[in-house]
């Protein structure tokens, strides 16, 4: 086997139509024993009907380090800019999913 750079950085390229983003202001998770699946979805007031407009799906360990990865990023955030609100009052919305494979 030959020697591997330890070293070495990752190039990471970000497409142009990636970089515009995708608006969502829900999430739905869902697990099983070998992965956890991130539904994105955009919900327009009025409407009775919303799409997913991403889905990733995350081995539970990577799962983990996005939580501690947020954990971290929301606490540098209040740190600058103050606390997140969150109103507690605001009822839950219940989903039913469809379409899944």
């Amino acid at each position: 086997m030959e020697n591997q750079n330890i070293d070495a950085q990752l190039q990471i390229e970000l497409k142009e139509e990636v970089a515009q983003g995708t608006y969502a202001n829900l999430a739905i998770i869902t697990h099983s024993s070998s992965e956890f699946i991130l539904d994105f979805i955009k919900v327009m007031p009025g409407m009775p009907k919303a799409n997913v407009q991403s889905r990733i799906i995350l081995a539970p360990e990577h799962a983990k380090r996005l939580l501690r990865a947020l954990e971290e990023n929301i606490t540098k955030y209040e740190r600058v800019f103050g606390p997140v609100r969150l109103l507690e009052d605001q009822p839950m919305v219940t989903m039913t999913a469809q379409g899944e494979a």
